[in-house]
């Protein structure tokens, strides 16, 4: 479980492949902290498992099943990635419940830019969408963020300053893909109403007086 909250940017210092598994080995600093194998790790918004450490880096792999749904793949050397431990117990809960497990890859269709905010518009599918409201939560790239309009085919989002300066996100162009991860509570609750839909049957609409 994560919070959506980056801890920092690595950079991707290896990339190795063999067979149907890549290995990614990203440098980083503060998550070395107290970091074990075995330890889940978001890196931009999926989670992975660590297999080796130092004092300068980590390594992760990613199967062929996490290729298939996110862009990891594509990563090469140099290039900066989205961290967070897993959530801590002790700690402040400052973003919302992220799985870590992406839903889709959605395409950055539209970027508007000014001095305090960066306005990034997301293409996806209609079924992410309708996991979305407006003012709701949504992981871009691992990043916890709040829907501030939802269009047919797109949503916004808002880069704040911060927002812009810890993560990858204000490097992100038009055509650039990003990893998309609803709310969790909201899959629960769309479920349950679909269940519940499942049940109803024309005699028991007419006997509602439908």
């Amino acid at each position: 479980m994560f919070t959506g909250i980056v801890e920092e940017i690595g950079i991707v210092q290896q990339v190795r492949s063999e067979k149907s598994v890549r290995t990614l080995e990203i440098k980083a600093n503060r998550i070395l902290e107290d970091m074990h194998i075995g330890d889940s790790i978001s890196v931009n918004g999926a989670c992975l498992t660590v297999i080796d450490f130092n004092d300068t880096a980590f390594s992760v792999q990613v199967i062929k099943g996490t290729e298939n749904k996110t862009y990891l793949a594509d990563l090469q050397r140099q290039a900066e990635v989205n961290l967070e431990r897993a959530m801590s117990g002790n700690g402040r809960f400052g973003g919302h419940f992220v799985l870590g497990h992406v839903d889709e890859l959605g395409t950055i269709s539209k970027v508007n830019e000014s001095a305090n905010s960066k306005i990034i518009s997301i293409k996806t599918s209609k079924n992410v969408l309708n996991q979305m409201v407006q003012q709701g939560s949504i992981t871009v790239d691992g990043v916890s963020l709040t829907v501030f309009d939802l269009h047919e085919t797109t949503f916004d989002i808002h880069l704040i300053p911060e927002t812009r300066k810890s993560t990858i996100l204000s490097d992100k162009k038009v055509g650039d893909a990003v990893h998309l991860e609803t709310d969790v509570l909201f899959k629960y609750v769309e479920n349950i109403m679909n269940h519940q839909k499942s049940k109803l049957t024309e005699d028991k609409l007419r006997a509602f007086g439908f």
